[in-house]
């Protein structure tokens, strides 16, 4: 929903804009940087987004994927529509649109992430999600959106690189690269969803975020009854629950009601500043919570991909430039 046009280089591309919540964002000047209470949201939003990835692991050995992914989708549909009601918002949703973005930004992604992490570790699995906004940025060139600028591909080149040293030869070697590769499956649906919420403008965010997760959720369901019968399941435990509760109503509800406030408090590029953090919190929460290791080539692959971001934002480079002229 943009509504004003700033000169080209004053903000991220719109497809990075997009990329972590798959709706098109209320625009607003973000050039500056984030306000004290900016940065508190982007902290606070950093933990469930981050602890996402360490409730998809507590729940890899509990429940076949697809019902992890509908009770995700499913409750948080519920919790959302309810703040709808509750806030007396009306709006008008163009289901068509909405069904797409649901596939491409909740349920592959979802699906996959679940998946993966069965085979990798909850750290990996954000470290390598932090490539969205790279994915988002040549999707958006390639279908002619975007110019791709030599910043952009600059960043692109070093987001990429960081995937290389991160998943390193051992993880190619093993078992685990099919989980690796289905988390960047991920990241680049994340990207193509970016895309597509360029169809969305004129919906309210939060309205948006409600219709893809309920169209999500009525989509899924059939498949999900016919593959994983969960009526043949044993009733989950209290740990079961809470993780599915935490991972509908924190990670993804409330995640985006706080993402959306930092975009009117300080504008879409300062909210995509959580890219840089969420990685950050899924390695320090896998390491506290499940007693993951941080091995040094995460930490390397994550300097480079955040190298990558930094290009790809851009604001510090035309500071630089600034400096120097």
């Amino acid at each position: 929903m943009d509504r004003s046009t700033p000169t080209p280089g004053t903000r991220l591309p719109t497809a990075v804009r997009a990329a972590s919540s798959g709706t098109p964002s209320t625009e607003a000047p973000s050039t500056e940087a984030p306000s004290t209470e900016a940065w508190g949201l982007l902290l606070i939003l950093a933990l469930p987004w981050g602890g996402s990835f360490v409730f998809y692991r507590l729940l890899a050995d509990r429940l076949p994927v697809l019902i992890t992914v509908w009770s995700r989708v499913a409750l948080a549909a519920l919790l959302l529509f309810l703040l709808l009601w509750l806030r007396g918002e009306r709006a008008r949703i163009r289901w068509r649109d909405i069904a797409v973005m649901a596939v491409l930004n909740n349920l592959v992604p979802f699906s996959l992430l679940a998946w993966g992490e069965t085979r990798v570790t909850a750290g990996l699995a954000s470290v390598l999600n932090a490539t969205t906004p790279a994915f988002a940025v040549l999707i958006a060139a390639l279908a002619g959106a975007e110019a791709l600028s030599r910043p952009r591909v600059l960043g692109c080149a070093l987001a990429f690189a960081g995937v290389v040293v991160l998943i390193g030869p051992s993880v190619l070697a093993g078992g685990d690269a099919l989980g690796a590769l289905a988390c960047l499956g991920a990241a680049c649906s994340y990207g193509l969803a970016a895309l597509w919420g360029r169809r969305l403008r004129g919906t309210p965010p939060l309205a948006a975020a409600a219709g893809q997760c309920l169209a999500s959720a009525v989509l899924l369901l059939p498949v999900m009854v016919a593959v994983d019968r969960p009526w043949a399941l044993p009733m989950p435990g209290l740990g079961t629950w809470g993780a599915i509760l935490g991972l509908a109503w924190l990670s993804t509800a409330l995640a985006y009601v706080i993402f959306f406030r930092i975009i009117v408090v300080s504008g879409p590029q300062n909210a995509m500043l959580v890219t840089f953090l969420t990685p950050v919190t899924g390695l320090l929460m896998g390491a506290l919570f499940l007693g993951e290791t941080i091995l040094l080539r995460m930490l390397a692959g994550l300097l480079v991909i955040a190298a990558g971001l930094i290009a790809i934002d851009g604001r510090l480079g035309r500071r630089l430039a600034r400096r120097r002229f």
